[in-house]
C-alpha cells in the first residue's frame, strides 16, 4: 500500500469508526460487533504507526491520551455555567408559575394579571446526578473540555473527555463556525457495579453512588484511567453557536429551529437561530449528541406534574443515576427576559425527588467559627450512610433552629442530604427519648480563641426553609430557596459573635474567602495556613507582598512553584470594584449586593463618604444591608485595611460610567406590574439613559412608575407629593 492508497483507507476507516461510534453510543442500536468494531480500529492505528503524518489528535484512535498531566489548568467560562434553584413539591411548582409570570410581559393584551403568559409551555427533561461539563467545538472539531468548577472557573479535562465514546470528536455536517455545548459527564449503575468489585478485588475503596465515581474518573491525571471507566455524556444545552453560512446550515437542519427566526447575518448566536429549549435539543441529536429521550414539551404545570410522576416510576430502574426533572420556560425569548439572578436563572427549576433520609443519635454539638465571627452549632454523630454517602455531621444553623425542634445532644433525629446539599438535621424524634439528654448552650467564650462571645440583634432573622418555600430577595428579585437555606422574615434574631477581631478562625475563613473574590487560584486552604503558620502573611493585605524568596525556600514548594504563585497574585492586583467590595468580606453583602453598590457609587471615595440614607436608596439593599455597609466604612480598622491593599499594589478598575442622557439626575421608582415591558428591562431602559432607580419613595424620588396592583410605594408617593406616572407615560419619556 503506498502513501496515496494510505490515505484514502485512513479516511475511510475513519468515517466507518465514527458511524459505529454513533451508532453503539448515541443510538444504542449497534449494527456490527464488538469484534469488528475493535479490529478496524487496529487496521486504523496499524497504519497510523507507518504514515504518521496523517495523524489527526482528535481522531477516533486518540480518544486516550499517552501522557499523563502534571495537573488540571484553570479555564475561565465565557459564558457562566449557572446552577438551579430547587423545588420540592407541586405546590412549589405552581409558586415558582407565579413569580415567573409577573415577570413577563401578558401573552394578550388587555387580559387581567392572573391571565398573564397563558401561551408559556415548558420543557421536561432527566436531571442527570453527574458531573456537569462545557464542550467546545470550532468547524464542526472538538477542541477542548472543562469541568464547571465555580460556574465562572472550571478544569481543563479535554484528554478525559476524549475518551467517553459518546461525546462526537466531530459534528454531524452541516455543522457550525462554534459551539459550546453543555451537558452531564456520567457512569451507568452497571458500571459502577462493576468497578466496584473491580476495586474489591483489588483493595481499593469503593465509590458510593455514580456521582461520586464519574467525578473522580474526570478527576484522573491520566486519561487511561478514565478511559477504564467507561464514562457516558448527555447534552443538555448549547451555550453559543455561530456560522458563517446560515443558508447551508438551515437547509440540513430539516425542521430544527424557525426559520423566519433566523436572520441573514454572517455570525449569528443561538437565541437568534432558535427559538425554543425543545428546539436546541432537536439541534444536539442531528448534530451527533446522545440526549436522552425522557423529555416532554408541556403546555402548563399540570402537565409537568404528570411527566414528574411518570418519570418516579420509571426512576428506580433508569439505567443512570438521576435525583430529580429540569422544568424550563421552553421559549428563548421568554428566558431572556426573566434572566438570571445570582448564579442561578429564573427560567429553570429543578424539581427533587424526596430527599433520602437516615436517623442517627447525635453525640455532640459542637461549634463553627464563621469569617464574620458568627458562631454556627454542629450536630456530631456516628458515621451514617444517607443519600449514598457516609456523613458524620450537619448543620444546625443557629440557636433559632435548635430551640424550634428542640434538638438536644444525645436525641435520636432525623438527617436528611439532597445531592450536594449540606446535611441537615430535620426533625426530633421525642419518644426516643431516655432522659439522659442534654440541652445545647452556645459557649460564653469562642472555642477557637477564647475570646468572650457576644450576642447581636442580626437585624435579618435567618429561619431555616422547612420546605423549600419561595422568598423574596429585594424588590423584584423572588428565588426558590432549599430546604435548610436561610430566609428573611423581617424579623430581627439574635446571633452570637466572637469578639476578637483578629481570632485565627476567622481570619482563616476571611483569606479563603478573599483568595476567591480576587481569583487567586494558586493559594488554596492549605497553602495560606501554611503561609501563616511561617509568619509570611498576617491578614490578606500581606498576600500581595510575597515574593519568590520568600516561599522558595519552604518544603514541598520550590523555585517554580513560588514563581508561579507570585505571577498568579502579581496578574490578580488590578481587580473590578464590585469584586473588591465583596473580597472585603462586609457582612450581609454578596456578589449581588456588591456589583448594586459598585454600580451605584462607582468609587470607593465616594461609597465611603455615603450616608446611610444613600445606601438604603439603592433598590434590593434593605435597612440591615444599609446600616453593615455604613458601619463598615466607619470602623477605623477597616479603613486601615483597604489602605494597607491600596499601598500593597491592589487597582481598582474603573466602573464604567453610565450613558448621559434625557434621565441624567432623575430617580425613578417602579411599582406593581407592567404589561409590555418587565421591570428589569425597565430598570436597565432608565440606567441606560443616566437614571437612577431605588427600591423606595423618598423626597429624592422624580417619578414613580404605577404599573398594575401597585403596592405600598404608591400610596407613598401620593404622601410625599411625588409625581406618578403610568406605563404609557413612562414610554413615551423613552
Amino acid at each position: 500500500m503506498n502513501r496515496s492508497e494510505a490515505e484514502k483507507r485512513i479516511k475511510k476507516l475513519r468515517n466507518e469508526i465514527a458511524q459505529l461510534r454513533n451508532e453503539y453510543h448515541v443510538l444504542d442500536n449497534p449494527s456490527v460487533t464488538d469484534d469488528v468494531y475493535d479490529s478496524l480500529n487496529r487496521e486504523l492505528r496499524v497504519l497510523i504507526a507507518e504514515y504518521p503524518e496523517f495523524n489527526d489528535p482528535n481522531a477516533p484512535e486518540n480518544r486516550v491520551g499517552g501522557k499523563a498531566l502534571d495537573k488540571f489548568v484553570k479555564v475561565k467560562h465565557k459564558i457562566r455555567m449557572t446552577s438551579l434553584n430547587d423545588v420540592f413539591s407541586e405546590k412549589e411548582l405552581f409558586d415558582w408559575e407565579n413569580r415567573i409570570k409577573k415577570l413577563l410581559p401578558p401573552a394578550t393584551q388587555g387580559y387581567p394579571v392572573i391571565h398573564r403568559v397563558t401561551l408559556c409551555s415548558y420543557f421536561c427533561e432527566v436531571k442527570f446526578d453527574g458531573l456537569a461539563v462545557s464542550l467546545t467545538y470550532e468547524k464542526g472539531k472538538f477542541i477542548h473540555g472543562s469541568t464547571r468548577g465555580d460556574g465562572l472557573v472550571g478544569e481543563d479535562i479535554t484528554e478525559n473527555l476524549k475518551t467517553i465514546q459518546s461525546i462526537p470528536m466531530q459534528l454531524n455536517s452541516p455543522f457550525p463556525e462554534f459551539t459550546e455545548v453543555r451537558g452531564e459527564a456520567i457512569m451507568a449503575k452497571k458500571t459502577l457495579i462493576w468497578l466496584n468489585k473491580k476495586n474489591e478485588k483489588e483493595g481499593k475503596p469503593l465509590f458510593a453512588n455514580t456521582r461520586n465515581a464519574a467525578a473522580g474518573s474526570l478527576r484522573q491525571l491520566d486519561s487511561k484511567l478514565t478511559a477504564e471507566r467507561k464514562l457516558d455524556f448527555f447534552a443538555y444545552d448549547i451555550a453559543e453557536i455561530k456560522f458563517a453560512k446560515p443558508e447551508s446550515f438551515r437547509a440540513g437542519l430539516a425542521g430544527v429551529g424557525a426559520p423566519e427566526n433566523r436572520g441573514p447575518e454572517k455570525t449569528l448566536m443561538a437565541l437568534q437561530t432558535l427559538k425554543t429549549h425543545s428546539e436546541k435539543h432537536a439541534l444536539l441529536k442531528k448534530l451527533g449528541f446522545m440526549v436522552d429521550d425522557n423529555e416532554k414539551i408541556c403546555k402548563n404545570i399540570s402537565e409537568v406534574i404528570t411527566f414528574i410522576r411518570k418519570f418516579e416510576k420509571i426512576r428506580p430502574n433508569f439505567p443512570y443515576g438521576t435525583d430529580g426533572v429540569v422544568i424550563s420556560v421552553d421559549d428563548l425569548k421568554m428566558q431572556e427576559t426573566l434572566g438570571i439572578v445570582g448564579k442561578a436563572p429564573r427560567y429553570m427549576a429543578a424539581f427533587k425527588y424526596p430527599a433520602e433520609r437516615a436517623t442517627t443519635i447525635i453525640k455532640d454539638i459542637k461549634v463553627n467559627v464563621g469569617r464574620t465571627g458568627v458562631l454556627t452549632p454542629l450536630a456530631i454523630f456516628e458515621p451514617t450512610l444517607v443519600a449514598g454517602s457516609m456523613v458524620a455531621k450537619a448543620t444546625l444553623h443557629n440557636m433559632d433552629q435548635i430551640a424550634r425542634l428542640d434538638v438536644r445532644i444525645g436525641d435520636t433525629v432525623v438527617i436528611e442530604k439532597a445531592g450536594d446539599v449540606i446535611p441537615k438535621v430535620v426533625e426530633v424524634l421525642p419518644k426516643m427519648r431516655t432522659g439522659k439528654e442534654k440541652k445545647f448552650k452556645i459557649p460564653e467564650k469562642c472555642p477557637v480563641c477564647g475570646a468572650k462571645v457576644e450576642k447581636k440583634e442580626s437585624g435579618i432573622k435567618q429561619s431555616p426553609v422547612s420546605n423549600g418555600l419561595a422568598g423574596v430577595w429585594g424588590p423584584g428579585e423572588p428565588r426558590t430557596l432549599r430546604r435548610g437555606a436561610l430566609l428573611d422574615s423581617g424579623n430581627l434574631s439574635v446571633a452570637y459573635y466572637c469578639t476578637n477581631p483578629k481570632c485565627p478562625a476567622k481570619n482563616e475563613r476571611f483569606l479563603e474567602h478573599f483568595v476567591t473574590a480576587f481569583e487567586i487560584y494558586e493559594l488554596g486552604p492549605k497553602i495560606l495556613r501554611r503561609f501563616k503558620d511561617e509568619g509570611l502573611i498576617s491578614d490578606a493585605a500581606d498576600i500581595f507582598t510575597l515574593n519568590k524568596e520568600d516561599i522558595a525556600p519552604l518544603e514541598r514548594f520550590g523555585e517554580k512553584s513560588a514563581e508561579n504563585i507570585v505571577k498568579e497574585i502579581e496578574n490578580k492586583k488590578k481587580i473590578p470594584f464590585s469584586r473588591f467590595l465583596w473580597a472585603l468580606g462586609i457582612l450581609h453583602v454578596g456578589e449581588e449586593t456588591a456589583r448594586d453598590l459598585a454600580s451605584n457609587f462607582g468609587t470607593l471615595e465616594k461609597l465611603e463618604k455615603a450616608s446611610l440614607e444613600e445606601i438604603n436608596d439603592i433598590e434590593n439593599i434593605g435597612p440591615a444591608v444599609s446600616e453593615s455597609v455604613y458601619n463598615f466604612f466607619r470602623d477605623k480598622n477597616n479603613l486601615n485595611f483597604i489602605e494597607k491593599l491600596l499601598k500593597n499594589g491592589v487597582i481598582l478598575e474603573k466602573v464604567q460610567k453610565r450613558m448621559e442622557g434625557k434621565f441624567r439626575g432623575l430617580v425613578f421608582v417602579l411599582t406593581g406590574t407592567l404589561s409590555t415591558l418587565s421591570r428589569e428591562l425597565a430598570k436597565e431602559k432608565i440606567i441606560n439613559l443616566g437614571g437612577k432607580v431605588s427600591g423606595s419613595v423618598s423626597q429624592n424620588t422624580s417619578y414613580v412608575i404605577a404599573g398594575e396592583e401597585a403596592g405600598s410605594k404608591l400610596k407613598n408617593a401620593e404622601k410625599l407629593g411625588v409625581k406618578v406616572i403610568g406605563e404609557k407615560e413612562f414610554l413615551e419619556m423613552l
